[in-house]
């Protein structure tokens, strides 16, 4: 079964700004808020749709996966949102949304959770692959450098046998109140940075961080069709979250390595043949190279340097359509730097006969020359006459 359409979801256009789109979900989770359809599973199902097209949607990297490759691409970078229940959509959002908005959209629906644990840091790393990896896909295994929870303390950054102290400055809420006036603010305890704890007797290992370096192996699908500067987004492989929190997300920027026959236009191939001077007059049957090996194919009589004969569909594969583009073959004939004596003849006698046989281009041209001189000698003489 198909998965529906996230900008039919919240019913916005392709070419929505995120203000529309916020807009547009704001109003859905109104609609379909399990709160204000009591023992309504259609409409709790229809909220998380809407909460996976938001998240996918409101994210400037998961949009543009989304737009070229589709449900196909989010599924080969770990998957699109998930959301068990709405409690997860709560927590997803708090930070987009704020806990006033919540309150006011969803009727308190938060049930006083207070803050959510930050994620783990997303981190980055590059993969090269060439062009025929590029036009079929393919699983590669990557390495790179992650943060992961320290064995010897558990991720408490407290040396073993010891524990966090709760912080006297916040009581262990993690927040500070400052009022003035009529108004209270709230903001995260200097203090222990809203842990609501101070490490007093840090981990000898992560010096009290909870975090050490580790390096990692993945496997991850290739889509067909990527190009440099496609960026895959692994979710859930960046770094552990110290304070619990869900773990950040691995970015693979791709980079695709120039290829000796191909030059890569988008979707279309493009690749520069070179041909005698003999064949380009005569026609002939060569071999080029393609994606799949070589291919004959015939060049006809009479052909000129940048003349271009076209494979249909011998390009590059084009995401989420059943199609790819075309392979561009540009001829262009090659000049001899060296000849062999006979050579040498031979080219004699046709620049012979060329002679006395003009082909239609050259007379064009010795015609205007002609035409120029006379033109040129005709005035100068005029001019002469008249000093005279």
């Amino acid at each position: 079964m198909s998965k529906p359409d996230y900008y039919e979801v919240l019913g916005v256009t392709r070419n929505a700004s995120k203000q529309d789109i916020s807009s547009a979900y704001r109003k859905l989770a109104m609609k379909f808020h399990p709160d204000r359809n009591p023992g309504d599973e259609n409409a709790v199902e229809q909220f998380k749709l809407c909460a996976a097209a938001y998240e996918v949607l409101s994210n400037d990297d998961k949009r543009a996966v989304y737009d070229q490759y589709g449900h196909a691409g989010l599924e080969s970078q770990g998957g699109g949102a998930q959301f068990r229940d709405v409690n997860d959509i709560f927590g997803a959002f708090s930070e987009i949304f704020g806990d006033s908005i919540l309150g006011q959209l969803f009727g308190g629906g938060r049930g006083g959770r207070g803050r959510q644990p930050a994620s783990g840091a997303d981190i980055r790393c590059n993969l090269t692959i060439d062009l025929h990896e590029a036009a079929r896909g393919v699983t590669k295994e990557i390495t790179f450098r992650r943060r992961e929870t320290c064995t010897t303390c558990g991720g408490t950054g407290s040396k073993p046998g010891t524990s966090p102290k709760r912080c006297n400055f916040c009581g262990g809420q993690g927040r500070v109140t400052q009022s003035t006036g009529f108004f209270s603010i709230q903001t995260t305890c200097p203090q222990c940075r809203g842990a609501g704890a101070v490490i007093t007797d840090p981990c000898s290992d992560c010096r009290g961080g909870g975090l050490i370096p580790q390096t990692v192996n993945r496997e991850i699908k290739i889509p067909a069709g990527v190009d440099t500067g496609t960026r895959l987004r692994m979710q859930g492989e960046g770094e552990k979250s110290p304070e619990g929190g869900m773990a950040g997300d691995c970015y693979v920027c791709i980079t695709v390595k120039q290829h000796p026959f191909f030059h890569r236009d988008e979707h279309d191939l493009i690749c520069r043949v070179p041909i005698g001077y003999a064949q380009a007059a005569l026609g002939a049957e060569i071999e080029v190279p393609t994606l799949d090996g070589t291919e004959k194919i015939k060049i006809p009589a009479g052909t000129q340097t940048g003349d271009v004969i076209t494979l249909r569909e011998h390009g590059m594969p084009v995401p989420r359509r059943n199609l790819a583009g075309d392979l561009h073959i540009q001829v262009y004939i090659e000049v001899p730097r060296k000849l062999k004596p006979e050579h040498r003849e031979l080219l004699r006698k046709l620049a012979k006969l060329e002679g006395e046989h003009v082909l239609p281009e050259r007379k064009n041209f010795f015609t205007k020359l002609g035409e120029f001189v006379s033109e040129f000698f005709s005035e100068k003489t005029d001019k002469n006459e008249k000093e005279a």
